[in-house]
């Protein structure tokens, strides 16, 4: 017959077993949570390169890093704007547009580079200013700004060059020929590589890494604008300037748009209508990417620059194995949600 006493001692021993098991369920789902990106991302570089090995080449690497360094810059600024709780759906429009003016001042007005680069990140710095007024001053919701401001620069690069692309000698809408030519120097942005290896479009894309990760993860400004995006009354009761912390954002999401179209027109050698088309998405993705790398769920470069890599790898992958075009969206929307579910779903889970 059992007795309570029996029954107590039996309960005693048994507990400490549970949540022993519990902690390493719980390690394992937090591994998995923190690195489901990573994991994906090591399974697609091994995948590619089984299926085609001149995929994992320092040539092919280098050219992926190359192509997705556009992407990662302009994700870096959504980052920004994110983090004080905004968003900023204008950056593939600043972008396309600073490749426009880049081109006009250099074919058209014949400056150099030293003066066209500081021309063209002014004006993008302008744009997120204008951004800034509407969204602080006037109050008009962040994601309506950005909008109206997204088509008024779609239209506005359009108008000086008549709707054409700017190369040299295009005949301008008045008649007259333009003369100039690109700078030497201007291309050098997007086609010459450190040491013969390091494109300086990825160099760029690294230093603007790492000064965003110390401006917003190792500084006192950076705390603030995560603090607004958490709860802005708050850190205005803390003494802090909101309004100049967004304005902040966006100016730095602005910024980084038009170097992202410097990068782009010194690439290309001309200024195409068309450029930055998926920008937008590919930025936004990779900043929302950025919330499952390392499961911080929230708003951080680094994690910016994992995601514009992990789809940049994804799409060079399904090219090299001559994927059609019509199912690369598809299958890349389909590794992004699997990366997602894991990094939430788990999370969910091991939060009950």
């Amino acid at each position: 017959m059992t007795t309570i006493e029996d029954g107590a001692l039996a309960q005693q021993a048994e507990t400490p077993e549970t949540p022993s098991i519990d902690r390493q369920k719980g390690t394992a789902s937090a591994i998995l949570r923190s690195g489901a990106v990573f994991i994906l991302l090591c399974l697609m570089l091994v995948g590619f390169a089984i299926a085609e090995p001149a995929f994992i080449t320092l040539g092919n690497l280098m050219s992926i890093l190359q192509a997705v360094s556009v992407v990662a810059i302009l994700g870096a600024g959504v980052t920004v704007t994110l983090a004080v709780g905004g968003f900023d759906l204008s950056i593939g429009a600043v972008a396309a547009s600073s490749v426009m003016a880049a081109s006009y001042a250099m074919i058209v007005w014949h400056l150099d580079s030293f003066a066209t680069v500081p021309l063209v990140l002014a004006f993008g710095a302008a744009i997120g200013l204008l951004n800034a007024f509407l969204i602080v001053r006037l109050r008009v919701p962040d994601l309506l700004a950005t909008l109206a401001v997204m088509f008024l620069l779609s239209g506005l690069q359009l108008i000086p060059t008549g709707g054409r692309s700017i190369s040299a000698g295009f005949v301008l809408p008045n008649g007259s020929k333009a003369t100039g030519a690109y700078d030497a120097a201007f291309l050098l942005i997007g086609r010459y590589s450190l040491f013969g290896t390091l494109p300086v479009s990825v160099m760029l894309m690294i230093v603007v890494a790492i000064v965003l990760f110390v401006l917003t993860e190792r500084t006192r400004i950076g705390r603030l604008l995560f603090a607004t995006g958490g709860n802005e009354v708050a850190t205005r009761l803390a003494g802090a300037s909101t309004p100049r912390l967004k304005t902040l954002a966006y100016v730095i999401s602005g910024a980084l748009a038009s170097l992202g179209g410097i990068v782009i027109a010194a690439r290309v050698g001309r200024g195409d209508v068309s450029s930055g088309g998926s920008l937008l998405m590919d930025s936004v993705a990779a900043a929302l990417i950025g919330f499952a790398v390392l499961n911080l769920r929230r708003p951080n470069v680094l994690g910016t620059v994992v995601g514009a890599v992990f789809i940049g790898v994804l799409l060079n992958g399904l090219t090299m194995l001559n994927a059609p075009y019509y199912t690369q969206d598809f299958v890349k929307g389909a590794v992004l949600v699997g990366a997602l579910a894991l990094t939430y779903g788990l999370g969910r889970n091991v939060d009950r």
